[in-house]
């Protein structure tokens, strides 16, 4: 069967090795005779998977020791949620940086649980020259106090990123969902890190929560046990059976991923995909994209054809060249490539040999 190279902004491609040990492991894993699937997540074996897999993840992100890590349920939508009802007891209030449409939705679920009294927002995406820019606000001389302030790092959606650090007086909250582990990040800049693990981790179902100590002293509202991070650090992610499956497979990820050199390698190997092509796109007049240079996503590449009129057939050639999961977003319309880590630069070159000669062809 010839290759396929499947660009889906998520649940997204994991990468070939992890998948082929997890299926040698299926029904015989370390040699127990059954599947990781059907074992206690509180027996010496499972344990120990979670242990090193923690290990690993601190190890490629440098987590600091006064951090805690936590895998939990409900991926990112979830920690909407859980970031409200951790942090904004005793009428707490927090700001939200919008700057696309997961940042946006987080505002919602914030406002839904907190009242639209305890949340504020900024909207920091400008258009400028016609090129959607970020552009962000002096948080420093803000006169008001915030038990923290929140922003999502990658919108999957429109194609933009964040690679500057927020200078905040006051904790940062940063959704890395599309992010993590891309490129390497100073995490003693963040009160909280989270991140659905569809994306860089595992499969969907799990989400990856790196706290500081001091944030989990916040006052609480009301919520769900499992949602609560303290129960959840305090019980070593185990207060109810937790997605051990997916657990497993972020485990092989983490290992997967150190294997290959950590995350300063994959972050060249990430830069050198995103540059090939978006100079692609920047070359021929046949395709566009939105965002500025310096906030284009390296994860997330959104591109538009020149003629819409020919986005059906487009699609429709780069899945019979084994281009899968192109089209864009149902909301944003027009295409997009994902190219988190498990994509080879060679599913890269494809796409834009692809795109060259499907340019040619209409030319």
């Amino acid at each position: 069967m010839s290759t396929i190279y499947n660009f889906c902004a998520g649940p997204a491609m994991l990468p070939q090795p992890v998948m082929q040990k997890a299926q040698q492991e299926l029904i015989d894993w370390n040699g127990l005779g059954v599947s990781v699937m059907e074992i206690s997540h509180r027996s010496k074996e499972f344990i120990a998977l979670t242990q090193e897999a923690e290990k690993n993840l601190r190890e490629l992100m440098n987590i600091p020791q006064n951090y805690h890590v936590l895998f939990m349920h409900g991926g990112g939508r979830g920690q909407f949620t859980n970031v409200v009802t951790n942090f904004l007891g005793d009428n707490g209030r927090a700001l939200y940086l919008t700057s696309g449409q997961w940042s946006s939705s987080a505002v919602k679920e914030a406002k839904r649980i907190a009242g639209e009294s305890q949340i504020d927002e900024i909207n920091i995406v400008e258009t400028i020259n016609g090129l959607h820019q970020v552009c962000l606000p002096d948080l420093i001389s803000m006169d008001k106090d915030y038990r923290f302030v929140h922003y999502c790092a990658n919108e999957t959606v429109d194609g933009i990123e964040i690679f500057d650090t927020l200078n905040s007086p006051w904790p940062v909250v940063a959704d890395l969902s599309s992010t993590i582990m891309s490129h390497d990040i100073d995490v003693s800049q963040f009160g909280l890190i989270y991140a659905g693990a569809q994306k860089n981790i595992g499969p969907s179902g799990l989400s990856i929560v790196i706290v500081r100590d001091d944030m989990l002293a916040m006052p609480t509202l009301v919520q769900s046990s499992v949602m609560d991070y303290t129960i959840t650090k305090d019980n070593d992610s185990m207060f109810n059976t937790p997605p051990t499956f997916a657990w497993y497979l972020a485990a092989e990820v983490f290992k997967w991923l150190k294997g290959v050199g950590g995350v300063a390698v994959i972050e060249s190997i990430n830069k050198q995909k995103a540059a090939l092509l978006y100079a692609c796109i920047d070359e021929l007049a046949f395709y566009k994209n939105g965002v500025a240079i310096d906030n284009r996503s390296r994860m997330n590449v959104t591109f538009q054809l020149a003629d819409s009129a020919l986005d059906a057939e487009f699609l429709a050639d780069a899945e019979n060249a084994g281009l899968v999961a192109l089209k864009g977003h149902r909301i944003v319309g027009g295409m997009r490539a994902s190219l988190y880590n498990a994509m080879p630069l060679e599913g890269v070159q494809k796409l834009v040999d692809f795109m060259h000669a499907f340019a040619k062809k209409h030319s």
